[in-house]
């Protein structure tokens, strides 16, 4: 599945170097495709204010679309 720009999407996986957890939400800011692999994905991540908390590379196994069923929920940028 390709992801479009901008789209929002759910990590799948803790990125303890960011202080990032399984199910935190992320903006896409660039696609990287991989003829023949997995592509990759540039994330940009938010805090609750609306500032950049992070800014990572993931493959496109390591997230996930959100969902209807699913809701946001906030917490301490603390050490994964």
């Amino acid at each position: 599945m390709t992801y479009p720009l901008f789209e929002e999407v759910v990590l799948l996986k803790d990125i303890p170097a960011k202080r990032l957890k399984q199910g935190d939400v992320a903006t896409i800011v660039e696609h990287h495709p991989v003829p023949g692999g997995e592509d990759g994905y540039s994330l940009e991540v938010f805090n609750a204010v609306g500032d950049t908390v992070a800014v990572i590379t993931v493959s496109e196994s390591a997230i996930k679309p959100l969902s209807k069923d699913e809701v946001f929920n906030a917490r301490l940028l603390l050490a994964a």
